[in-house]
């Protein structure tokens, strides 16, 4: 049975109500609770993004049950990976071995609020550099390091959770498929992309979860729900590419001023509908993942769709 996660989407929602959201999801039913981990929202008109991992914080003690995911950190600018590792093993230590630590190599928007963003290649040396910081350092181990992008002269995390806090690292192709069987215990991606899942086998790692996620937005108007996923989430059809490089809001909304409601509604389930909601989750089912993270478009929306996914649609889901 796949794993259904519930996202905890931080540019949609101010703190306190991320934290109820959360507790609302758990007794809803949800496997699991993933969180953004931005500094800006995509867009102005989202109108949030308090600090992950305070939230995080709060979630771990104010939930029991439920498994917890960075949904990603980037540990190459805004953090060191040093210190994500320890942020990571206090998370876990708080949520009772609960949390898996979930890493990509992040976007401009976030990360060159602390400086200049590297190009394409430096990141990618810089996450690899990173991910053979932060591993030993969850596993326990006394670390000295010396990289080309980062130096750990010494460090040793003191507070951990009993089992070592899982990495799950987020990829779109063969490089980075590779990358994250090598150093993960997971493999974290947003499309529904076979390939991609093969990909990460052959390169060793089968049998490992395999994390995606899928956006909806659940609501009794068709019309409503397609007008604030236009409003909020027209951005999610620009691509990687584009979207790791844009530098704020307001370049998101340059890109994205001639985007059409049509355009958005055509990879954005929206509606009553159950059945269409079902059969966008069934993609990644159906690709291969194990874990699947919904989120619902539309800060406000939250309560109204926790009581309809515990009456409806986590019942649908559970028989795929």
């Amino acid at each position: 049975m796949v794993s259904v996660g519930y996202t905890l989407m931080c540019e949609q929602a101010g703190p306190k109500q991320l934290v109820d959201h959360a507790v609302r999801a758990e007794a809803a039913g949800f496997d699991q609770l993933v969180i953004s981990d931005h500094y800006y929202p995509w867009l102005d008109e989202q109108g949030h993004s308090p600090y992950a991992w305070s939230v995080l914080g709060a979630v771990a003690h104010a939930t029991s049950r439920a498994e917890l995911m960075s949904f990603v950190t980037c540990p190459i600018r805004r953090y060191h990976p040093a210190v994500v590792a320890q942020k990571a093993s206090t998370i876990g230590a708080l949520s009772d071995g609960r949390f898996t630590l979930g890493l990509g190599a992040g976007e401009n928007l976030n990360e060159h609020v602390v400086g200049g963003w590297p190009h394409v290649q430096q990141r990618h040396e810089m996450f690899e550099e990173a991910l053979q910081i932060i591993r030993p350092l969850l596993n326990g181990e006394t670390l000295t390091f010396s990289g080309n992008h980062f130096d750990v002269p010494d460090a040793y995390i003191w507070d951990r959770p009993e089992r070592p806090v899982p990495m799950a690292i987020a990829a779109s192709g063969r490089q980075s498929a590779t990358l994250a069987a090598e150093y993960g215990n997971g493999l974290v991606s947003t499309e529904p992309d076979r390939h991609l899942i093969e990909m990460y086998d052959d390169a060793g790692g089968a049998g490992q979860p395999r994390y995606g996620q899928v956006a909806i937005c659940y609501g009794p108007d068709e019309a409503e729900c397609r007008k604030i996923v236009h409003d909020q989430f027209r951005w999610f059809g620009l691509g990687w590419k584009v979207n790791a490089d844009l530098p704020g809001p307001e370049s998101f909304a340059a890109a994205t001023q001639f985007v059409r409601e049509e355009d958005v509604a055509e990879g954005v389930s929206c509606g009553p509908d159950v059945d269409a909601h079902v059969e966008a989750f069934r993609k990644f089912v159906d690709a291969g993942f194990t874990h699947v993270a919904i989120i619902q478009v539309g800060g406000e929306t939250q309560p109204m769709f926790l009581d309809w996914a515990q009456e409806q649609l986590l019942p649908r889901l559970r028989a795929l």
